[in-house]
This record gives structure tokens, sequence and C-alpha cells, in this order.
């Protein structure tokens, strides 16, 4: 796949990341023309001015990792994330009220950040290593019925998790392709060999703090 470097938001989330660091990664997505970076709310303007006139997308988290931010906190982030220039926020879905059948508090969580956001893409990220089938199914239903953009897989940040896997990209992308979302696909994507398998699922998108390994594999 010749475009393969489209997809990819070269993602450094990691709670030790130093200014070097972030700049490294500036430099790899200029190299590679990477979709997108994938960085902490702190950082979106250093990173909006390193990739200033490059095209290539600065997306932040809210949220992140847990969910469990008041609904007022997460929409407050993403304010401030669009104000500092983010181009695109992920938002980590509440997982507790998932788990307690609590799908109105979900509802209106996203929602809140969407308005927020206003014409920045959202994506809300389900955490589908804590999910079932049925879960991830309805969150996607309901993160499409708040008029997010994306949905998207994991943090991350599980301790034991797979992150992505196969089968929920593509159960994710036949929930909400037809009600106009796309999937980005994280979490555990290391190789060239695992992305494409995600793209073929469905992923329009994938975060990997990997980008450079991959496009080189």
């Amino acid at each position: 796949m010749t475009n393969l470097n489209k997809y990819i938001e070269h993602t450094l989330l990691k709670q030790d990341a130093t200014s070097d660091e972030l700049n490294k990664l500036f430099e790899e997505a200029k190299k590679y023309d990477f979709r997108g970076v994938c960085i902490n709310p702190a950082y979106v303007k250093t990173a909006k001015d390193a990739l200033k006139d490059t095209g290539v997308k600065v997306v932040t988290v809210i949220g992140f990792p847990l969910g469990a931010n008041k609904t007022e906190v997460k929409a407050f982030e993403a304010s401030v994330a669009k104000a500092d220039g983010a181009d695109e926020v992920d938002m980590v879905i509440n997982v507790t009220a998932i788990k307690d059948n609590n799908w109105e508090y979900v509802l209106e969580d996203i929602k809140a950040v969407k308005i927020a956001a206003g014409e920045i893409p959202l994506k809300v990220i389900l955490e589908t290593d804590l999910l079932t089938k049925d879960e991830i199914t309805k969150a996607c239903a309901i993160a499409a019925e708040a008029k997010a953009d994306f949905v998207k897989t994991s943090t991350g940040f599980v301790k034991n998790g797979v992150g992505a896997k196969e089968e929920d990209v593509k159960l994710m992308f036949e929930t909400v392709n037809p009600l106009g979302l796309k999937v980005k696909a994280s979490g555990g994507i290391r190789d060239k060999e695992t992305a494409l398998k995600m793209i073929e699922a469905g992923a329009y998108s994938l975060g990997t703090s990997s980008g450079v390994k991959i496009m080189e594999g």
C-alpha cells in the first residue's frame, strides 16, 4: 500500500515524554508525511507551531486515559484544545457508565464534548479490551447518536490489554460505516502486517507509536 503513511497518527502519549522526544516525533511526522501526530493536550500549541504548513494534523486526547473525568471537565478540555489549534480530539468514553448500563450518561458525555469541539472531528475511544461485543456495538451507536465523527478502539493504557483487535475493528466498522462515522484503530499496532490488517478490517486511521518502524518495515 503506497499511501500507508496517510493512515498513521504518529503517537507519543507516555507520561515521561521529553521535549526532545516530542520534537523528534514532529520531525518524523514531517519526513514521512503522516496523517497526524497524537500528543497530550499540554503540547498542542507546540505541535501546531512545529507542523505549520505541513498538512500533518495535530490530534490530542480528552479525559485521557481513564475517561472518568466529569463531563464538564472533558468539555472544557476540548474547548481549550480547540483554542490551542487541535485539528482533532480523541475522548475516552466513560466505561463505568457503560458497565452500569447508564447509556444516557454516555450519550450526554459525548454530546457535551462534541459541542465544545465544534467543527473539529471528535473520536470516541471505547477501550475495547474492557467491553463485550454487545457493549462495543451499543457504544458505537451512541457515539453516532451524539454526532461524533469516529470511534476508536483503545487508549493503549489498559494493563495487559491487547489494544486494537481485527474482529473489533471489523465490528465497529460494520456498525458505524452505515451511520457515516469512521474507525480509528489504536493500541498494539507495531508492524506493517498488523497495520494492513487493521485497514483491511475497516480502519480509516491508525494510532501508533511505531509509525517509522511500520514505514520502514
